[in-house]
């Protein structure tokens, strides 16, 4: 077991950087039974060091001496975040690829500088349509119509290449035409005018009167997934299957069922999702209705639009709730005390039973003896008359 295997293993993040730093083989395979550093990082359940593994070379698909890879054996173990990250991890070295002009080409197909911005957008494990329009508008060279334009592109290319490649990658093919989509539909607001990225992501928030679902989100996701251009792809028929029945509002949506296929993250997890960006792990609640989750305070701010025309119907729903959750609670416990008094009553009922049961059978055997004695006192009876008749005549 080499140091950075051990540290991987007992989560020291500042330890694996300073190993990777001087030489340490990440994908050392000299372990007993075959396990990586990956494997033990992926073990821990630490994210960053998982990360760091990956970004070092990291290789994913190796297996350990039971046939069993660093993501299936953190799936093992219920470290699902690793899991996801090991699925969606994508080598820079591929993204770099189209920063150099290729055959015939003067130019690259990807401007060097927005090889960093594009590969954390590919990297990514949260595919809401609000967070990937956020994280191209808080990097000025995205947020331009030239800069995406060039990038889409390029997610097509890779799209098409792991479409075409001898090992197929249905899963990576459909992140990257997501994408793709999420950043023409970028295009045709900034087409528009200036800070119109801030107008598509309001419009990928509002909800509808009824009940605030985001029905404009719900359709552009169905629409990115109808515009795949593989159709004979297995993931792609899944998808439709899943969610063409499903109607705009209902569950499962296009984007529970979207990220499922493509991040393999479980939806039994009990874990709480920002309402705006779609963040894992989100924790701050609407002060008033208590029913909406935010992971922070920007997101808060960014939802008001929408949030305050159904806040007040949410605080009834919350309260009213909260008034049942009382009324089950105390109903539980007066059946509990009755299922006791209950209890009590059958410990002492036994023993009246048996002195009923003794009363109740000495009339019944007193009565059968009687039964049982009438026949034969007229037996004895009428072998005393017998003899009587005799004796007459006798005399």
């Amino acid at each position: 077991m080499t140091p950075l295997m051990h540290a991987a293993y007992k989560g020291k993040l500042d330890m694996c950087k300073l190993l990777l730093r001087h030489g340490a083989d990440v994908n050392c395979h000299q372990h007993e039974h075959g396990y990586t550093a990956l494997m033990f990082a992926a073990l821990s359940g630490n994210k960053d060091i998982t990360w760091v593994m990956l970004e070092a070379g990291a290789e994913t698909d190796v297996v350990n001496s039971v046939g069993r890879t660093a993501a299936q054996m953190a799936a093992f173990v219920g470290q699902h975040d690793c899991v996801t990250i090991i699925n969606n991890f994508f080598p820079r070295e591929r993204l770099d690829y189209y920063t150099k002009p290729q055959g015939l080409d003067k130019e690259p197909k990807l401007p060097p500088k927005l090889a960093g911005p594009l590969h954390k957008i590919i990297t990514t494990t949260n595919l809401h349509p609000v967070k990937i329009v956020m994280l191209v508008n808080e990097n000025p060279l995205l947020a331009e119509e030239t800069a995406l334009n060039k990038c889409y592109k390029v997610m097509d290319l890779i799209c098409e290449k792991c479409m075409k490649q001898r090992d197929m990658n249905e899963v990576l093919a459909m992140k990257m035409h997501y994408i793709s989509c999420i950043f023409q539909k970028c295009i045709s607001f900034l087409k528009d005018g200036e800070n119109k990225l801030d107008a598509l992501i309001k419009s990928l928030l509002k909800g509808r009167a009824s009940d605030g679902f985001p029905v404009y989100q719900e359709k552009i996701i169905r629409e990115s997934i109808r515009k795949f251009p593989y159709c004979e792809a297995t993931l792609l028929q899944q998808l439709v299957r899943s969610i063409a029945p499903v109607e705009i509002g209902s569950d499962p949506t296009a984007f529970s069922v979207l990220t499922q296929a493509i991040t393999g993250q479980v939806g039994f997890v009990d874990v709480e999702f920002c309402t705006t960006c779609g963040e894992k792990g989100a924790s701050k609640r609407c002060s008033v209705c208590k029913m909406v989750i935010y992971c922070d305070q920007t997101c808060q701010k960014t939802h008001w639009f929408a949030h305050k025309k159904i806040c007040k119907d949410l605080k009834d729903i919350y309260e009213k709730q909260q008034l049942e959750a009382a009324k089950e609670k105390s109903e539980e416990e007066n059946n509990g005390k009755l299922d006791v008094n209950s209890n009590c009553v059958h410990e002492e009922q036994p023993e009246a039973d048996v002195g009923i049961s003794q009363e109740t059978c000495q009339p019944k055997e007193s009565a059968e003896g009687e039964k049982e004695c009438s026949p034969s006192g007229a037996g004895l009876e009428g072998f005393q008359e017998a003899p009587a008749g005799p004796q007459e005549s006798e005399e």
